[in-house]
Parts: structure tokens; sequence; C-alpha cells
């Protein structure tokens, strides 16, 4: 497109004003170039309310997510978690159970950052749901402050520590983690740093499929299901996953390396793709694996019935004993981890558009 042409163009374009015209005029053509197809990002607002242990994000002035502290669910949690137009991609149980929802798995809330087995205890698995004479076999992770909230015209921070503890109270590690939350009309994005340091004691995870990163979706987004299934936790819990009505059910995985559906369970990958419609809107979501973190690319604990987690640590668990990890931290020392979910309403993105937005998180 010559330079004239491009302004003959814009000229018939709704809402482009001779104004427009006459500043492209007097910019160089390279700067003009560069902003033809460039999305803006919008503004973010971060909202910290002590009193009811919440942080509430903001983009374009649309709500977007909350981190929220609560005793109740043993770790600090997004939720709920919406697209661009408002749609809540997280499933409501337990917090706020809706209709037609599974109610299974009730330590499955929102977005959420632990792990399966921590020098023996079960940090996954833990809620409220847990009998008082088995809670001696899980952790809890609690949240101890806020340390920065900022807000900013193309994205916000937030800046949070946790304390893995024991039954008896005790810190096993303490967790630094940044969440930089951004978007664009259409498109969603929280990257999660999470740093883990181990306190006055070596800590072992020992290879567990229960972890990592973890996102419970809503039930539209869960994949059709045909048969209940029963799912055993490491400590040899079991839970019951009943068939339901698939009416309005449409999800569908895909992996960076060209695997779909249940078939992602279990396998390697940078970048997962989550995709299906709620109501009449196309939902994608994308959670991303940084090539710095331990175990990438990652093993992906993805299960139809909603579960879409990655998991850095499970190796022996997850690659059917070919491989083992059991990662260990020494007093003092340790270990950071990278992930991205970006989360599109509308039209969802090629694998081209996924691949390169992948590369961009990678670089970072």
């Amino acid at each position: 497109m010559t330079y004239k042409n491009l302004i003959y163009r814009l000229s018939f374009t709704r809402g482009f004003t001779y104004f427009s015209i006459l500043c492209i005029l007097f910019l160089p053509q390279s700067q003009i170039f560069a902003q033809v197809g460039k999305v803006r990002m919008e503004p973010v607002k971060l909202v910290h309310d002590e009193q009811q242990q919440r942080v509430d994000i903001t983009i374009g002035g649309k709500p977007f997510t909350s981190y929220i502290y609560p005793t109740t669910i043993k770790k600090p949690v997004l939720y709920p978690v919406l697209t661009s137009s408002g749609t809540a991609i997280t499933r409501g149980f337990p917090l706020e159970p809706r209709a037609g929802e599974r109610i299974d798995h009730p330590h499955h809330v929102g977005l959420w950052f632990n792990y399966g087995d921590v020098n023996g205890l079960d940090f996954w698995n833990n809620s409220d749901s847990i009998a008082p004479e088995k809670k001696d076999g899980y952790g809890t992770i609690q949240h101890k402050k806020v340390n920065k909230v900022s807000s900013g015209k193309d994205k916000g921070e937030l800046d949070v520590t946790m304390d893995w503890i024991t039954p008896d109270s005790t810190p096993l590690l303490r967790e630094d983690t940044k969440f930089v939350f951004s978007g664009d009309i259409n498109t969603r994005i929280i990257d999660r740093i999470t740093t883990l340091t181990a306190l006055d004691k070596e800590v072992l995870f020992r290879d567990n499929k229960e972890g990592m990163i973890g996102l419970r979706v809503a039930r539209q987004l869960e994949q059709p299901s045909n048969k209940p299934e029963l799912f055993t936790d490491a400590s040899g819990k079991v839970t019951n996953v009943p068939r339901m009505d698939n009416e309005g059910v449409s999800g569908l995985y895909r992996s960076s390396e060209g695997t779909e559906g249940d078939a992602v369970w279990g396998t390697r990958g940078q970048w997962v793709n989550l995709a299906g419609s709620m109501g009449s809107e196309p939902i994608s979501i994308t959670m991303m694996d940084h090539p710095k973190n331990v175990g990438h690319p990652t093993y992906w604990h993805a299960r139809g019935y909603g579960l879409f987690a990655a998991n850095n640590l499970g190796q022996k668990a997850l690659s059917d004993g070919k491989e083992e990890l059991n990662f260990k931290l020494m007093p003092s020392k340790s270990v950071t981890f990278r992930h991205r979910v970006l989360i599109r309403s509308g039209e969802p993105l090629t694998n081209e558009q996924l691949k390169a937005a992948y590369q961009k998180f990678a670089e970072r």
C-alpha cells in the first residue's frame, strides 16, 4: 500500500476526521504505518479492600477479576475471572454455585497456584470439606501482606507475600508473587510470576500429578463427556464426577504440539488453548509456560471436566513413570515460576497467532 493510498482509504473509515488526515500529512511515514492496526491497551485499576480481604481489578472500567484471600478456601485465588465482555469463565462452585454446573473438587476455586506433595503435605486438595481427623495431611497457603498495588494506563501490578504452612502453622515456604494484568477490547492477560523460598529446612516437591497453576472453568467450557468418572488424589480420596447433560458444552483443548482433547493430559507443551462458546460468545483461554521454568516444557494436567492446569514438577506421575524429578529447595534457596493466562472474547486465535503470542511472552 502506498502512502497516498493509505490516506485515501482512511478518509472513508467511520469516525476518521479531516483533522486526522492533516495530522497524518505532517507525521513521518514510518510512524504512520507503525500505528495502523495497532491494538490499544486499556487502563487497568486496582483497589485493595483490606476489610473484605480482596483486591479488585478492572480493565477499561470493567470488572476483570479479584485477588481474594479468605481463610475458608485454604489459599488465595483470583476469582471470578471475566472476559472483556463480562462473562465469567470460572466455575461458581463452591463460592457462588450456579445451576447446571458440577459440584465436585471443592478445592478448585478460580485461578490458583499450589502443589500436591510438599514435604509430604497436600496443598492442592485442601479445603473446608476435609474431615477434621484428616487435616494433618494437608498444608495451607496463608496470605501475609499486599506489598504493592499499582494501576496504570496499559497495565496494573499486584505484589503479594504468602506463607505455605504445615497443619501446626509452621511456615515451610515463603511465596512472593507478582501479578501483571493487562488487556484490550477483546483480550485479557494475567502474568503470574511466583518465587518460592525455602525457609529453615529442605523442601521436597515430590513428583505428583496435582499441580501447579490451575484454573477451573465454567460448565460451558468443559469438553463434552458421555460417562461418569472417578478421580483419586495422592492421599487416596476418591471424587465422583458424574455424567451430565452436554447441552451448551463446547470446550476443546489443543496444545502447542498439535495434541487435542483428552489426549492433552499427561503431555508436554509450551502452551495449551481451551476454546469454546458461552451462549453466543466465542471464548478461548490459553495458558503458557515460560522457557525459564523448571520442567519446561511443562506437563499438562488438563481434564475434560474443567480443570485446566500446568504442572512443572509432576514428571513421574504424568509420564507414567518414564521420568522423575523430585525437585528440592535447600534452606534459603528460591525458585521462580512464570506463567501467562490469555483470555480472548470473539474470534479465536489461530495456531500462528498463538505461536506469536507465546514468543512474545517467552522473550520477557
